[in-house]
């Protein structure tokens, strides 16, 4: 299904906006394909060209460097899941149902029916599960932070404490269980994958497992207070 879907980007990310080219756009489809799949570390911006195809020289004229392209991937991701929430929760009145919609959002892997911008939504999620921290584990994570690059991860994990509180006004750590439980729903996916014994879903590897121990942990921390 595709969904109709648009996010205004920071404009300290880039150094001319992708969305005003087919080259850029191509920069932007090319590179959340070949992150996915050799990794972040492994990606340069001449293998990026070499794809478009393009120059490398090209690509500098749209992004300064390849982490202020993750944060724009990132950006772009995460401004998706607040606008999936506040769709898929819309019609839903009580606070545990929609708490229950949230993790399931989280928890990408069943939902790459689901396109927006002619992206690969599997291969983004892919990408958020091994890659985001990388965006803010950086020594420039202090200035990105006061130019506002973080804002739709901010808004995503404020938006879903603010459905905490719904469940329970008393609790005093909503956004912390609510940025615990974004990063908790990539690492126990990436562990599930790659590190089976720092879990206990490796061995039947199903999504729905970490949803139920997400869940778990979320109304077994709210109910506490």
């Amino acid at each position: 299904m595709q969904l109709g879907f648009q996010v205004r980007m920071n404009p300290g990310l880039f150094l001319r906006d992708p969305d005003s080219s087919e080259v850029g756009k191509q920069i932007i489809k090319r590179s959340i394909d070949l992150i996915a799949e050799m990794g972040y570390e492994k990606f340069t911006f001449k293998k990026l060209a070499n794809e478009i195809p393009s120059t490398e020289a090209t690509v500098y004229r749209y992004f300064e460097n390849k982490h202020k392209l993750l944060i724009y991937l990132m950006d772009l991701y995460w401004g998706f899941i607040e606008f999936q929430v506040l769709f898929q929760i819309n019609n839903l009145s009580d606070p545990e149902s929609k708490i229950k919609k949230i993790v399931d959002l989280l928890v990408w892997e069943d939902n790459a029916e689901q396109t927006f911008l002619d992206l690969d939504q599997k291969a983004l999620y892919h990408i958020a599960v091994a890659e985001s921290s990388k965006t803010y584990l950086s020594k420039d994570v202090d200035e990105h932070n006061k130019e506002m690059f973080y804002k739709p991860y901010k808004d995503l994990c404020s938006l879903i404490a603010s459905i905490f509180e719904e469940y329970n006004a008393d609790y005093s750590y909503s956004r912390t269980l609510a940025s615990s439980v974004i990063e908790l729903s990539h690492c126990q996916f990436y562990f599930m994958n790659h590190l089976p014994n720092l879990c206990d879903f490796s061995k039947r590897k199903d999504p729905k497992e970490v949803e139920a121990f997400l869940e778990n942990l979320i109304f077994s921390s709210l109910k506490s207070a």
